[in-house]
């Protein structure tokens, strides 16, 4: 079998979670994880070497065939990092848990990731890096955007749409064909049974949309930046 090689980028709480799940993908082996914990070129203990998140540039050059996983918890530093490798081309790793239900006419974007005992159904669509994760329901016809977060238990019923970068917060429901906006949040949970706008965060049963603060909710993407594996 051709082995396909991993570069995992975070090494965190969520890397531990990403690192088991390539143990547990039958054609890949984990090759490098890159963190700036880890400033000077190491082996780890399961034989992956271990670089700052800079060496990435150099691993992509030289090794063109690796695949990339951006193994960070947080929305917008998992996008700003991702970008900068799409940017320079590099390819990406779909990683589905063993014990997730994914339907065959289901989309999974590159750098997308599905945990263990997920389900994703017909005609759904996970964005590129998204994170559907530990237990969550994705029903038909829903879309989850790019680098968005549903979390563990979080239900998204029929049709319900999660924008780029939102957060549907632990045991949150998206009712049909409802929309959590671009980097908006839904709170553990919430029961989302209106639209929510753009950076805003719902919370409640039902929920509630929160006034906005004076600051925006989220921010343009900006160049990436150093990472130590944040969850």
């Amino acid at each position: 079998m051709l082995m396909r090689r991993i570069v995992m980028i975070g090494d965190g709480g969520h890397g531990k979670i990403v690192r088991e799940l390539i143990e547990l993908t039958p054609d890949a082996v984990l090759a490098a994880v890159l963190d700036d914990r880890y400033a000077e070129p190491a082996k780890g203990k399961d034989g992956e070497f271990r670089f700052p998140v800079s060496a990435w540039r150099g691993l992509f050059e030289r090794y063109p065939e690796l695949e990339f996983i951006a193994a960070i918890g947080d929305n917008l530093l998992r996008q700003r990092i991702a970008r900068e490798l799409e940017d320079a081309g590099a390819r990406f790793a779909r990683l589905i848990h063993p014990t997730a239900v994914v339907s065959a006419r289901a989309k999974i974007g590159p750098g997308a990731v599905i945990m263990a005992r997920a389900v994703v159904q017909p005609d759904a669509a996970i964005g590129a890096h998204a994170i559907v994760n530990t237990g969550a329901i994705i029903e038909h016809d829903c879309v989850v955007g790019d680098c968005a977060h549903v979390a563990p238990g979080a239900i998204m019923t029929g049709g319900a749409e999660a924008g780029e970068g939102a957060l549907i917060g632990a045991g949150a429901v998206i009712l049909p064909g409802r929309t959590l906006g671009a980097w908006s949040i839904a709170g553990a949970g919430a029961v989302v049974t209106r639209d929510v706008p753009p950076g805003y965060t719902a919370a409640g049963v039902p929920a509630a949309i929160l006034p906005a603060s004076p600051e925006p909710a989220f921010a343009p993407p900006q160049p990436a930046h150093q990472t130590t594996g944040k969850g």
